[in-house]
């Protein structure tokens, strides 16, 4: 059975519709799709009318979070599973998470159009369309304009973190967000935990005390997770009673990942889904 808990549309900075993605994924194999788009859930009606009967379907949501770490903030992406997209605190901080989204993404332009790049604010926000401004979208603007040859050679020098046009976003505190998604009636897994930079904080005291506010799991199995990185944090995942997920965090077009080379195992979809509280059920076979 093949299981990505892990993938995002248009909605957010995916290239693929969620219609598509949907799409994408059968032709893939997939018997099970997660869409977990950035800190928005605008994606999730769209998957669901476009699902066949033998596609199984989670929705849920990337959720963009901070730990304070030496004085600053260090970003981690928490994803939440089955949640009330309803419930009021959740609304309230996609809300916020997306005019933030904005504001940040709109300064990192116009720090490249003082600096010269033939990149304008319009531009990006057409590409970006009605999803949350990311990155991503800077980059396919950069791309456009002839400055990149591609996304990954963007992130790879102007939108790199220690850039001189970075800018950082107010995210949600990690706990916070935690506790949010388990009110909310979800699950919650931190998504790639040693992928990119985030081993500098996520250490595993942090992890279990996160574990004892209502975290659910750890993805373990990752495209950027070295043997060594998934050996330790299986470990950290036994320790603290965590489930260890897998997933290829496809993007269409603008990363080089495939749906499904990476995989969460059947027995951990469902303790992932007894977890929940029902309020937003799986849709379709996913055992």
């Amino acid at each position: 059975m093949l299981i990505d808990l892990h993938t995002h549309s248009d909605a957010s900075d995916g290239t693929d519709t969620p219609a598509g993605l949907v799409a994408e994924a059968v032709a893939a194999g997939l018997d099970v799709l997660a869409i977990t788009d950035h800190d928005t859930t605008g994606g999730w009606s769209e998957a669901v009318a476009a699902r066949p009967a033998t596609l199984g379907l989670i929705r849920g949501s990337e959720f963009s979070t901070q730990v304070r770490a030496d004085g600053h903030a260090a970003s981690i992406h928490l994803l939440g599973y089955l949640f009330d997209p309803d419930d009021p605190a959740v609304v309230a901080e996609q809300a916020r998470l997306k005019a933030e989204r904005r504001r940040r993404g709109l300064a990192i332009v116009q720090r490249m159009i003082d600096g010269g790049l033939p990149i304008t604010a319009d531009q990006v926000l057409r590409i970006a369309g009605n999803a949350p401004v990311g990155r991503p979208h800077i980059g396919r603007a950069l791309v456009e304009s002839g400055v990149v040859g591609s996304v990954d050679q963007a992130f790879a020098s102007h939108l790199s973190g220690r850039g001189p046009y970075y800018v950082q976003k107010v995210d949600t505190d990690l706990l916070s967000a935690v506790r949010m998604i388990r009110v909310a009636g979800g699950a919650s897994v931190i998504a790639h935990p040693r992928g990119r930079g985030e081993g500098r904080v996520l250490s595993a005291d942090l992890i279990g005390t996160l574990a004892q506010a209502g975290l659910t799991g750890l993805e373990v199995e990752h495209p950027d997770h070295s043997e060594a990185d998934r050996a330790e944090l299986r470990e950290i995942a036994a320790r603290f009673g965590l489930l260890a997920t897998g997933s290829s965090d496809y993007h269409g077009h603008n990363k080089k990942l495939r749906l499904g080379q990476e995989s969460t195992a059947p027995d951990v979809l469902a303790a992932l889904i007894a977890t929940t509280s029902g309020v937003t059920a799986p849709l379709g076979p996913v055992s």
